[in-house]
């Protein structure tokens, strides 16, 4: 089992050995191996346990909280509204972008590293030293291990691909002396890519299918490939003839093809090795004590308060923290549970949005996510609570108090780092992305009966099901919604898509990464849609008043709120609240002082990387170019 107290120490020994000191974490080979340590494969192993905190952060643990839902980075994209002005894109090149450092961090506007080579520094020592020592190995255990090397190596680099488009590209590990090598400029992301391509084949044909219990393995492989895949096959084809830094175009429509592929090939591994299926509530993917046999989960990280392995993430959903701000905008994304967007919906109560309606008429996903009234910590009225339990919300509603173990760092409930319905939704949008434009085979009613109706057919939450909330029906190949607001660019399957990894989702970091590679950073311009800048529909004399039927943490707050306050009617007109007309106050909650974030441009597609680094690379008597556009 992986992320377990035992293991910690060993991974802080193991990232002191690979410690670095300059910006490319580049340190002598002789500071990490020694020549009696590649054995066999338990010093391997060792070697490689290292790498499952840096990559498979789940929740964090403690206050440390990189890339964790809520709390890392995730709220960057356009499902949230915040009170005054948007947290904004970067409008200039940092002074510096580099980590001396093995551990990641994460830049929220892009969901993604930093610049630096550390991690792809340690993963190539991996890899010299199998083909070193490779006599002590097996020719499957050799195999296998170097697809160990190589997904993390993939991993790495995609993320960093993602982040700055052209990066260097480093074979093998660099010698200190070896200047050229360790100063060389960026290579096209096309190159990159290709390497990844490449080692993805080879993990496909090489890694166990069970390497123990909750380690990398086949499928925990492919189900990331498929990620990594789609996501550049994607971009590739919306930002089809982009040069890259050297001048050169380094996005094409034969790269699109040949990755989305890969993403497709990826993800049936998964899919036709029968292991995984819907078997569980979509909440308690986010909420249980321990998912070693929840059926959708191929790799996930575990807590234990006895082994003091814990995180808070929980806790910023228990009601009491802010719990996300979601808008309007976002609210209206969900189906209702006929399967079609509200505005064209036969079902009663399309048109109402109020929470309680909402929670009752929507996808179930939206009562596993949304807490069915208005509770003031959100800034948007709706309160998330996707990673607290059901209890929980109960309890803190009921009580004005947190659970105990909802509170502070002491929440337990595991990560789910790779799951089954990431897989198929990357699957259904791959293949159809080669349908429309690459002369893929057509996507079938049995394509979407395995993928997008098969999330719709997870068993409902026992509180969700006790609500009378029922399944979202199938979707019909020859019946898609055509959703009025849909993008003219986008076809009616493909939106759809869109929306299904919308509502499923919903703080997991793909948001932004997902108006990344579509090219739809305009969706971030909130002055485009004024349903961004709103709450919910709410009643604020019987949800907010001083009335003993208020949930307690809502009581009086419109006495606090008198000249504050205000609601946007169904006909658009906008009431603040005077102290003395609570009887008008029923309409879409308005942001308090919300406005848009500044002007972004092309250039905020990818990130540019530090003046300090280029200047460093100048004082060695080489150059690094900067990114595009900046």
């Amino acid at each position: 089992m992986i992320m377990k107290k035992s293991l910690y120490a060993i991974f802080a020994a193991l990232l002191l050995l690979c410690s670095c000191s300059d910006l490319l974490d580049r340190p002598a080979l002789t500071t990490v191996v020694d020549n009696n340590f590649w054995r066999g494969e338990g010093d391997v192993r060792l070697y490689c346990n290292a790498f499952y905190p840096l990559y498979f952060e789940g929740y964090g643990q403690d206050w440390s909280q990189e890339f964790a839902p809520v709390r890392g980075g995730t709220s960057f994209c356009d499902d949230f509204i915040s009170e005054g002005t948007q947290s904004r894109f970067e409008n200039k090149v940092p002074t510096s972008r580099g980590s001396s450092s093995e551990s990641r961090s994460c830049y929220a506007q892009y969901y993604g590293p930093s610049w630096g080579f550390g991690r792809i520094h340690k993963v190539n020592i991996l890899i010299d030293r199998l083909n070193e020592y490779k006599a002590n190995f097996s020719e499957e255990a050799y195999n296998h291990w170097m697809s160990v090397a190589y997904f993390f190596k993939i991993y790495e680099y995609s993320d960093l691909v993602g982040v700055f488009g052209d990066v260097p590209y480093f074979e093998t590990t660099v010698r200190d002396d070896d200047f050229d090598t360790q100063y060389k400029d960026r290579d096209s992301r096309q190159l990159v890519m290709d390497k990844v391509y490449d080692m993805c084949e080879f993990v496909l044909n090489n890694m166990r299918t069970d390497d123990g219990p909750n380690y990398v393995n086949l499928y925990v492989a492919a189900g990331f490939i498929s990620r990594f895949m789609l996501y550049e096959g994607t971009w590739q084809k919306y930002h089809d003839g982009e040069e890259g830094c050297d001048g050169k175009v380094n996005c094409d429509s034969e790269h699109a093809k040949k990755y989305l592929e890969m993403a497709v090939k990826a993800a049936e591994v998964v899919m036709n090795s029968g292991k995984y299926s819907f078997g569980s509530s979509y909440k308690a993917l986010f909420t249980s004590e321990d998912l070693a046999s929840n059926p959708e989960i191929l790799l996930y990280r575990h807590y234990d308060e006895a082994l003091q392995v814990r995180h808070p993430i929980g806790s910023y959903n228990g009601g009491s923290d802010s719990g996300s701000n979601v808008n309007l905008e976002y609210i209206k994304s969900f189906n209702c549970q006929d399967g079609k967007p509200w505005s064209i919906s036969s079902v009663e109560g399309a048109k109402d949005f109020s929470l309680a309606n909402l929670v009752r008429t929507r996808d179930p996903r939206f009562f596993d996510v949304f807490w069915g009234q208005v509770n003031i910590k959100s800034n948007s009225m709706i309160y998330c609570y996707k990673y607290a339990s059901y209890e929980a919300l109960q309890y803190f509603f009921e009580t004005g108090d947190k659970l105990a173990n909802w509170q502070g760092i002491y929440n337990t409930n595991d990560a789910p780092i790779m799951r089954y319905g990431e897989v198929v939704l990357n699957w259904i949008e791959a293949k159809a992305e080669l349908a429309q434009s690459y002369g893929g085979a057509a996507i079938t009613q049995a394509d979407l009966d395995k993928s997008i109706n098969a999330l719709r057919d997870r068993p409902l939450s026992t509180h969700a099901a006790a609500a009378g909330v029922k399944q979202t029906a199938h979707m019909q190949i020859n019946d898609i919604p055509n959703d009025p607001k849909r993008d003219y660019d986008v076809p009616a399957l493909i939106w759809e898509i869109r929306r299904e990894r919308r509502m499923e989702f919903l703080h997991e970091g793909s948001r932004i990464k997902d108006l990344l590679r579509w090219y739809k950073l305009d969706y971030m311009d909130y002055d485009t849609d004024p349903d961004k800048y709103l709450g919910p529909w709410i009643d604020c004399a019987v949800e907010l008043g001083a009335d003993e039927s208020v949930p307690k943490v809502n009581r009086n707050y419109l006495n606090q709120r008198v000249g504050i306050l205000q609601v946007q009617q169904a006909d658009g007109t906008i009431v603040k609240y005077n102290g003395g007309n609570a009887d008008q106050m029923k309409g879409f909650y308005c942001v308090r002082n919300a406005s848009n974030r500044e002007t972004f441009f092309d250039r905020s597609y990818m990130a540019p990387i530090g003046q300090q680094q280029i200047d460093e690379y100048k004082m060695r008597g080489y150059k690094l170019t900067q990114t595009v556009n900046w």
